[in-house]
């Protein structure tokens, strides 16, 4: 196995190190779950069912030691779990795989990783499941995405782009860096390789290639294509295509419109099931569709669903087992293909699902799930059971305490009955405690009542300080069907973000919030959420922290990547066809309005939302008031952080911002400077 001198990410001392010196509250609430612990939190991001349905794999995300570790991004090993829960190691320590599968015979793992930090690209692995070490099998000519073994166990399609330019890495040395935008954005194709004579050849499809299915002959595969790489393209005009494997021939198109989601042969490969969305303005892939895999008119196996289909699993060729994303939960169901089936009774408890894995004709199926007291973990579904955990992650999580949370129910001014989940402070006070709301983005998203805790949105870290926390699901979010999903669009910020404000009302009537003190955080368009409620609502929130927020709606569709997917899904309309309608259902116009402390995160790398949205914000309110307001960029991040020294240093801001504010004197800000050079310090000795 590929192992490294540090094996485990955190020991107990140095979580006792970090708690003592680090977190007073801490020491005062000893069981609580400390934002040093929350950032360093394990996750499992991927599973994979054994052919043989008996072992699942799973990818087990392990953030850097904060103050140990060089900078970068959490380390990502494999690990194989039996159905009883008894998990082995097989690639571990200081590793970032970011791919893995079964070969066809179960007997090994194939894995994509760079394991050679110096090597220019990462390369594919293959370990055996009996032991020993791993044996690396081929390096392309470029980094290499998804693999996909072929059914007859001899070839391995995998996505990735053709070699840089000849001299590239010789003439950045020498100063020509120049990017000439979007054109320059690699085509991502599919590549056959041959595992016998080690060769990869390109197959020459109409498009830049994003996921890949076989089917079961081998003869065939199906590959969703965008015309571009560019992410717009991604987003608004991808399609499925039936390809002949040997030729690379196109033999059929689903015709799908919108977004889309996974696809999957049926075990004959007579079928094509896909989710995918219900038309090209519909916010999210949430609909189960069959298609005949020569072509031919879709159906929808589960009509009028009241929320999104987030995956699924052929369980043979007359039926599938699907995963619904449904209200705060999420229900694990099967449907004919002969017909279309009901959506079944509304779930209310359980696991939250995020994802499955299983193969035709087993009675089990692989999940990765959280709940309100732990991250993603590996689960087992086994048909007729309950769902069964079989990781444990985070063993300090089973010594700490963690505070209430519950889904509830609350009524919008205009009678629209919406849900959120709602965690409790430790400390319920008379009089309401403060409270922070936190927006998710999107808005093409929504809240589950499962593991809440990140980074960003470290709700039990505040729980345990005594604030009461939220996390809303307003109209225009996903989880509870097509039309609700709609209901933001062509209406920037209005009835949305009236919605966040009704969140509030509600727990200040319940007596659980101080209305007095709120505060308001989210990323992305909870980032716009945020700067909205610091400008244009600033009467509603005493302190906001927005990351990688939108500022301005005008500005945005020329600076964003992802200017037709603003239109078709959110604004519905163009800039110019009304620049002052779009201008102000933006923050920057209502910044003369800021009474609330606001303070701006984001990278300085974001495609998405560019950081001049940031710097808008910032300076219209410099400009204009004399309200607190600071600026924090992250140099090398994107569309959120992935660093973990990143995450970690934005966690304290985040709270260290609204400590200040709704706990402590307020007025002018906290010093900019964290002691990161006194920890670095204290944790080195």
């Amino acid at each position: 196995m590929i192992t490294s001198i540090r094996q485990c990410f955190r020991t107990a001392s140095l979580f006792l190190l970090m708690t003592l010196s680090f977190s007073p509250t801490a020491v005062a609430q000893s069981d609580a779950l400390s934002l040093e612990e929350v950032v360093a939190l394990k996750r499992v991001t991927g599973v994979f069912m054994s052919p043989a349905g008996d072992q699942i794999a799973y990818l087990l995300s392990v953030p850097r030691e904060i103050y140990k570790d060089d900078d970068g991004l959490p380390y990502k090993e494999l690990h194989v779990v039996d159905l009883d829960g008894v998990s082995r190691p097989y690639v571990i320590g200081n590793i970032e795989i970011s791919t893995a599968a079964w070969s066809v015979d179960g007997q090994s793992l194939y894995f994509v990783a760079k394991r050679d930090p110096d090597a220019t690209f990462n390369s594919l692995f293959e370990i055996a499941i009996a032991g020993g070490e791993a044996i690396e099998k081929f390096t392309h000519v470029n980094a290499m995405g998804l693999i996909f073994p072929a059914p007859d166990g001899k070839r391995i399609a995998f996505l990735a782009s053709d070699a840089p330019p000849q001299k590239h890495d010789e003439l950045e040395t020498k100063g020509f860096k120049a990017v000439v935008y979007e054109e320059s954005v690699p085509v991502t194709k599919v590549w056959m390789l041959d595992l016998e004579t080690n060769v990869a050849v390109a197959q020459q499809l109409p498009g830049s290639a994003s996921n890949l299915a076989w089917a079961p002959d081998g003869d065939r595969y199906a590959v969703s294509l965008a015309p571009t790489p560019l992410i717009d393209d991604s987003y608004t005009s991808r399609d499925i295509y039936v390809v002949g494997a040997a030729s690379g021939k196109v033999l059929a198109k689903a015709g799908s419109t919108g977004k889309l989601g996974r696809f999957e042969f049926s075990p004959s490969g007579a079928d094509l099931a896909y989710i995918g969305s219900v038309d090209i303005n519909d916010p999210s892939e949430g609909r189960l569709y069959v298609m005949p895999a020569s072509g031919g008119a879709r159906r929808d196996l589960v009509p009028e669903y009241p929320g999104h289909i987030g995956d699924f699993a052929w369980r043979d060729d007359s039926s599938i087992r699907w995963l619904g994303q449904r209200g705060l939960w999420t229900q694990w169901s099967s449907a004919s293909t002969a017909s279309a089936n009901s959506e079944g009774s509304a779930p209310s408890s359980g696991p939250i699902l995020r994802s499955v894995d299983a193969r035709p004709g087993q009675a089990v199926a692989a999940a990765i799930a959280d709940t309100p007291q732990h991250p993603p973990e590996v689960y087992l579904l086994r048909d007729g059971s309950e769902a069964k955990r079989l990781t444990n992650s985070n063993p300090i999580l089973g010594q700490r305490k963690l505070a209430k949370q519950e889904a509830i129910k609350y009524t919008a001014r205009d009678g629209l009955e919406l849900e959120a989940v709602l965690i409790h402070p430790f400390n319920e006070k008379r009089g309401g405690n403060p409270l922070v709301v936190f927006v998710h983005g999107g808005p093409e998203a929504h809240q589950s009542n499962g593991w809440m805790s990140s980074y960003s949105q470290p709700g039990q870290v505040m729980a345990a300080e005594d604030y009461a926390v939220v996390y809303p699901n307003y109209r225009g979010s996903t989880g509870r069907g097509v039309l609700f999903s709609k209901l933001g669009q062509n209406d920037y910020a209005e009835e949305e973000f009236n919605d966040i404000v009704d969140v509030k009302t509600h727990l200040v009537e319940k007596g659980l919030a101080d209305a007095q003190r709120v505060g308001i955080s989210g990323g992305s368009y909870g980032g716009y959420a945020s700067m909205w409620g610091a400008t244009a609502l600033s009467h509603e929130y005493a302190a906001a922290v927005a990351f990688v927020g939108i500022s301005n709606q005008v500005s945005k569709f020329g600076t964003g990547d992802i200017p037709y997917e603003m239109y078709n899904v959110h604004s519905r309309a163009w800039p110019w066809e009304d620049w002052m309608w779009m201008l102000k259902r933006s923050p920057v116009y209502h910044a003369d309005k800021a009474k609330t402390p606001l303070l701006i995160m984001g990278g300085d790398k974001d495609p998405r939302v560019h950081p001049s949205q940031s710097l808008e914000m910032y300076r219209h309110i410099k400009l204009r008031t004399d309200t607190p307001v600071r600026l924090v960029i992250y140099p090398g991040e994107e569309h959120g952080n992935r660093n973990t020294a990143a995450t970690y240093d934005y966690a304290l801001r985040f709270k260290r911002w609204m400590d200040h504010y709704l706990k402590g004197p307020g007025g002018a800000p906290p010093p900019y400077e964290l002691e990161h050079a006194a920890r670095l310090a204290e944790t080195d000795e």
